[in-house]
């Protein structure tokens, strides 16, 4: 018999419920609590409101979800099995956090299609949300008409009580409420637990109110078990407030329907196991064996199948007319959203120098690149957290993204490091072309790293624009000099650290970040001015290193610079030249590039043969014996720097062409 509508609705909720119960008992694995209690908002939110094809996760208009409390995942791959995803059958289901599977232990973009970005550290999703919704009200902007509205989708995230504890969340909740981002919505899974027990112990304050401070609108569903009428209504109720993101605090039991083990920590992060699996069994009337869903409650599921064929069809037809009445502007929508591609000849702009050019800078030539490929990308979008003088990352003549200007392309995130992070990175995997930029000064990486290996490890294309690059920043001393940050930014697998030496190189480093398609890119910049080298190139620095200048025949040893001590390994190969001693000057400004090299361009670069070799770098020396080898050396900062003029440290602590003749002679 078919049940009812309403024991349809029943048995849906129970069915994503079950889902999780079974994989994670059958993992011995994960955490089934939020699942459990969460799965009336989930029901309701993606069975009522969210626009989206299972059949082609990637159709540009679709609704954005984001599971911020990560470690809840079989809420998510439950919800899109159920509704068809075909990254996400039964028989991942039943590999959930195995081996290769599709179903990780929290949500990965690049593993499951459909997933739109990697939660599991909390507070990342609800930020990675604020930047999905930061491209959505850009590119309606840009490309909507008054009756052609391309980019008109929603971005929906359910978060936990851990996600609103973390910093980051606050910080970028903060900006979505400046922004007035009004496609944002927010579900609160408010279920009173952490790993520690009960929040009570450590977490008492009014988050309503903390969000109607931001500037959103907050609404209250007491019965997040039951009530699904009143989260659908609060549901509506935020879609009709259009000028402010929408936070709905729904109040849920972890664990709901398990007898022992609802509303408590037991609930969280442990199986149930197989007895308490049997008395929720009992308790909710689920009389199926594991993995089982009724036939019924599928089908009730996969209508979302031909409803989203049906709402991908009418944009087609939308977007059809949209092509014959805007032509530019949709020629414009194809190369970025669906081409994903760039202009042709976009590199031509890169600003190109000779060393007669006057000396810069390596943040202000970036600032350059960037105003020269403003006008050729449209894509490229971004900012500063609160240091777009200092960190020169204006774009003139296209405005402040702020509310109601959503068009504007210069982003100001406010002191505010970590949310920038995970904003740009958000923009990036919107997946529509887009290339945010976030900059700060290199040492406040620190606040932010988890945002920079999140956009390492999701694959999305973003420039970190990282200024005040050693000790030559100067007086603010060793809290603003970094020295160990671009030797742990190496660290991060994939991404690529570019150190420029000069002007030319640092276009060069633009040229590699817009190519770079599927990894982000770090630029370390310096404040202090530097010489225009012969022998550079853009060409030359999407190589990684490079012999910048060499003696006649084998060199006696080969000296290694990067950034701003480049210049000084130059100067000191003339002083070791006229004193009859071979020099090689390499220049390295990414070690990754460089490692990315055939092994015959690395040889003929740092030639086997050549064992002296001393490396010059304003930073620590970990990390430098693989490329000087146990007989080379290095010039480094292996303490923390100190308040003086940024010339005066250089000197104090050995980068001067004295000291690297010396050093190189020791050898």
């Amino acid at each position: 018999m078919v049940a009812t509508k309403q024991s349809i609705q029943e048995s849906c909720v129970n069915a994503i419920r079950f889902l999780a119960i079974d994989a994670v008992e059958k993992a011995k694995s994960g955490h089934p609590g939020l699942p459990m209690g969460a799965a009336p908002m989930a029901f309701v939110l993606w069975d009522q409101f969210m626009k989206f094809n299972p059949k082609n996760p990637k159709w540009i208009n679709r609704d954005r979800f984001v599971l911020s409390a990560g470690h809840g995942c079989m809420l998510q791959y439950a919800l899109m099995y159920l509704a068809g995803y075909d990254s996400v059958p039964i028989e991942e289901i039943k590999q959930f956090r195995q081996w290769k599977s599709k179903t990780p232990g929290h949500p990965e973009n690049f593993v499951t299609e459909g997933v739109e970005v990697t939660t599991g550290p909390l507070g990342q999703g609800i930020a990675n949300a604020v930047g999905l919704a930061v491209a959505e009200a850009h590119l309606s902007s840009v490309f909507n008409k008054p009756s052609h509205k391309l980019i008109d989708n929603y971005t929906y995230v359910i978060l936990g009580d851990g996600c609103n504890m973390e910093g980051i969340s606050g910080e970028a909740c903060s900006l979505a409420g400046h922004w007035g981002l009004g496609k944002l919505i927010a579900l609160y899974d408010d279920n009173h637990i952490s790993i520690d027990g009960s929040t009570d112990v450590s977490f008492t304050e009014d988050v309503s109110k903390r969000f109607e401070a931001y500037g959103w609108h907050v609404q209250h569903v007491e019965d997040g078990n039951n009530d699904l009428q009143g989260i659908a209504q609060a549901i509506e109720k935020a879609k009709a407030v259009t000028d402010k993101p929408s936070m709905i605090k729904i109040t849920t039991l972890i664990g709901y329907g398990s007898p022992n083990k609802q509303n408590t920590a037991d609930a969280h992060g442990s199986v149930l196991g197989a007895d308490e699996v049997a008395l929720t069994r009992k308790t909710l009337g689920w009389e199926h064996e594991p993995f089982v869903v009724p036939e019924d409650v599928l089908n009730h599921f996969r209508k979302a199948i031909s409803k989203g064929a049906d709402s991908e069809s009418q944009w087609q037809s939308l977007w059809k007319d949209y092509q014959s009445k805007y032509p530019k502007e949709a020629a414009d929508f194809d190369r970025l959203v669906f081409k994903g591609a760039l202009p042709e000849n976009w590199d031509k702009s890169l600003p190109v120098y000779t060393p007669s050019d006057k000396a810069l800078a390596s943040r202000k030539s970036s600032e350059i690149v960037l105003n020269a490929l403003a006008p050729v990308l449209p894509e490229i979008i971004g900012g500063s957290a609160d240091l777009t003088h200092s960190n020169y990352t204006e774009i003139k003549g296209y405005g402040d993204f702020q509310k109601g200007q959503y068009a504007n392309r210069n982003v100001h995130f406010g002191v505010r490091e970590h949310a920038m992070g995970a904003i740009c990175n958000g923009i990036s995997l919107y997946g529509a072309g887009l290339i945010p930029y976030g900059a700060t000064f290199l040492i406040f990486t620190d606040y932010m790293r988890n945002s920079i290996r999140l956009s390492a490890l999701s694959e999305a294309q973003v420039i970190w624009v990282m200024t005040h690059d050693s000790i030559a920043l100067g007086e603010d001393g060793p809290t603003h000099q970094p020295v160990e940050h671009i030797t742990s930014l190496r660290a991060i697998p994939n991404l690529v650290v570019i150190r420029p030496a000069d002007p030319n190189e640092t276009s060069g480093a633009y040229k590699v970040a817009v190519e770079n398609r599927k990894r982000p890119t770090l630029l370390a910049l310096s404040r202090q001015n530097l010489p225009n080298l012969a022998g550079s190139s853009i060409e030359n620095t999407t190589k990684g290193a490079y012999i910048l200048s060499d003696s006649n025949g084998t060199p006696d040893i080969i000296l290694i610079g990067t950034g701003s001590e480049v210049s000084l390994c130059v100067e000191a190969a003339k002083v070791l030249t006229s004193e009859g001693i071979k020099v090689r000057v390499v220049s390295m400004p990414s070690w990754e590039l460089f490692d990315e090299q055939t092994k015959e361009y690395r040889d003929l670069v740092l030639l086997p043969n050549v064992k002296k070799r001393l490396a010059v770098e304003a930073g620590i020396s970990l990390g430098w014996c693989r490329y000087v080898g146990d007989q080379g050396s290095t010039i480094s900062v292996d303490t923390f720097g100190a308040s003086a003029p940024g010339g005066v440290l250089l000197e104090q602590y050995g980068y001067t062409v004295e000291n690297v003749v010396a050093k190189a002679k020791a050898l």
